[in-house]
């Protein structure tokens, strides 16, 4: 199969990255002749990415299938004794750091994503953007920032496209310029090229933690306060529909995570998504992942497929990675059926606008419903709605959980149980504000109840929540 960078070329033109010398015509003293010159850091970088581009050419030679090498303990000693091999022919004099760094960055190109390799590495970085050749960006404690960091042309960035999608059998030309995918660390991956994406070819990478979190670590960030871990722990043992609503990046996932880790163990769980992000560490989950249309246009699984499917599998339990088309119907249906506790999340600014989108997803589906027929459905099937914010700061933080109490007439009521009240900015630009309490207790509470959970009175009393473990 023709890698990516062949497709595009095939496709449209590209202008060719400077030319590489041959490795016949190369002496081993050549790369000596292009020191960096301290004057001028531009050259400085296109010298060190010819000596970069001249040892791993070297490296490949003899090689069997280079493209499928992984980053195992046999695979990176093969390269560290080839690197070391060929970096002593080159007649380069570089100082041990910046030979370790160059090695590194050889290493990356072979079996990693390159440039941005170390990124993915780094802990504290949770979302990398690549936007061209020339720009890459990184998230950080909740701040994008622009890093130094950059690629060589867009045939390089079309490598490291190449091979993220490679593995996983996906798709992605100019007939097809838009595809979705993961790292095998469970990254999510959005790929989009020219000629949709004008200023080239353009990556977003949201990692997620290697560690799974915890309640207990979301109180130590800020998150929620224990009065609303407590109370959303005996929701979910309680088998109460939730729906965790929020915008772009504010932490749904995540909290649908944490969240999900609160099932029984003796429940069966069935996960459908569209790429496969979350972590449950529960002894019987079936995991179902969306798949997109093979080249002919044949092949499509859809997250609705998948909703009715799971239907027929026997599930206590069903986790919608996101609902945000007619899927929401047949959800709304299992919800409905006999499936509580049923978890998803979608994008929305407010547990109001969570109806709305709700109310509009099911009219995707086709069916000339009476909106007043689909506002019952919601408030049947709907228990709770979880409201995630990142604030100005880049603090994740559960604004408001909302209780869906019924119909009065046509408009879905509900009643917030917790909200957090903004009080601006400190000196040091963090967001100051306090989770309040409504003074009302859910009209679910006989259902907690049953299950074994008595909150106490004052965890809903009005006013500031201060409890405390």
């Amino acid at each position: 199969m023709p890698s990516l960078l062949d497709r595009v070329q095939a496709a449209k033109p590209q202008v060719q990255p400077a030319e590489q010398p041959p490795a016949s015509a190369v002496p081993p003293a050549a790369p000596a002749a292009v020191q960096p010159k301290p004057s001028a850091p531009a050259t400085t970088a296109v010298v060190r990415g010819k000596l970069r581009q001249w040892l791993i050419d070297r490296i490949l030679t003899g090689l069997n299938a280079p493209e499928e090498l992984h980053r195992d303990e046999h695979t990176l000693k093969l390269l560290h004794e080839r690197f070391a091999m060929h970096y002593a022919t080159a007649g380069v004099n570089l100082s041990p750091d910046e030979v370790q760094q160059l090695e590194r960055e050889v290493v990356d190109e072979l079996v990693g994503l390159g440039p941005i390799e170390p990124f993915l590495d780094d802990p504290t970085v949770t979302e990398v953007m690549v936007n061209g050749p020339d720009h890459v960006y990184v998230e950080q404690k909740g701040r994008v920032h622009e890093t130094e960091v950059h690629f060589d042309d867009e045939a390089h960035v079309y490598r490291v496209i190449d091979r993220i999608i490679r593995p996983l059998g996906r798709r992605v030309d100019r007939k097809s310029p838009m595809v979705d995918a993961r790292l095998p660390d469970g990254s999510r991956v959005n790929v989009i090229i020219p000629p949709s994406a004008i200023d080239g070819p353009t990556i977003t990478i949201r990692k997620f933690s290697k560690k799974k979190l915890t309640v207990d670590d979301l109180i130590q960030l800020g998150t929620l306060t224990p009065s609303m871990a407590e109370f959303l722990r005996a929701c979910v043992v309680s088998r109460l529909n939730i729906i965790v609503s929020g915008g772009t990046g504010s932490g749904k996932t995540t909290l649908l995570n944490v969240l999900s880790n609160l099932i029984p163990e003796s429940d069966r769980i069935v996960t459908i998504e569209d790429s496969a992000e979350l972590q449950l560490a529960k002894p019987h989950v079936v995991r179902l992942e969306a798949h997109p249309p093979d080249p002919d246009g044949t092949g499509r699984v859809t997250i609705r497929d998948l909703v009715i499917n799971s239907l027929r599998m026997r599930p206590e339990r069903i986790i919608v990675g996101e609902v945000r088309d007619a899927a929401a119907l047949d959800m709304l249906q299992a919800m409905n059926t006999g499936h509580d506790g049923s978890l998803t999340t979608l994008h929305a600014n407010t547990p109001r606008d969570t109806i709305s989108r709700l109310e509009t997803m099911t009219l995707m589906a086709g069916i000339d419903f009476p909106i007043k027929v689909i506002r019952e459905q919601i408030a049947s099937a709907i228990d709770l709605i979880v409201q995630i914010a990142r604030l100005r700061d880049g603090s994740r933080k559960i604004v408001q959980i909302t209780e869906v109490q019924g119909m009065e007439g046509d408009v879905v009521v509900m009643q917030d149980a917790f909200r957090f009240v903004d009080r601006g900015m400190d000196a040091e630009g963090k967001v100051m504000g306090e989770t309040q309490t409504t003074g009302i207790r859910p009209k679910f509470t006989p259902r907690l109840e049953m299950h074994g959970f008595t909150l106490p009175p004052e965890m809903f009393a009005t006013g500031p929540d201060t409890r405390r473990r």
